[in-house]
């Protein structure tokens, strides 16, 4: 994905100055971005603070983070399951001879 000119917290107040009752035009001229950008960036971050905004990437990092984990563990299972749905006896030096 391609990564914004802007962080989080520089949106946020791009926002705060829209919702202070500075025009859409004006903010757009002033920061060189489109008009729709700041109607997408309010859709996403309406009535946020910046901590606000830290929380929620903050989660999103852990939600991933856990993502993947469960998925190692998902392959572990799997693979546990595979091995004993089979005849299987172990290796084959512990094997009976």
């Amino acid at each position: 994905m391609r990564k914004s000119r802007f962080t989080e917290p520089q949106i946020v107040g791009i926002l705060k100055e829209f919702e202070a009752g500075v025009a859409i035009a004006e903010l757009a001229r002033r920061h060189g971005i489109h008009a729709n950008t700041i109607h997408h960036w309010k859709a996403k971050y309406a009535g946020m603070s910046v901590s606000d905004v830290a929380r929620i990437k903050q989660l999103e990092d852990e939600n991933g983070r856990l993502r993947r984990v469960v998925a190692n563990l998902t392959l572990d299972v799997d693979a546990l399951k595979y091995a004993l749905s089979k005849n299987y006896d172990g290796p084959r030096s512990e094997r009976r001879r």
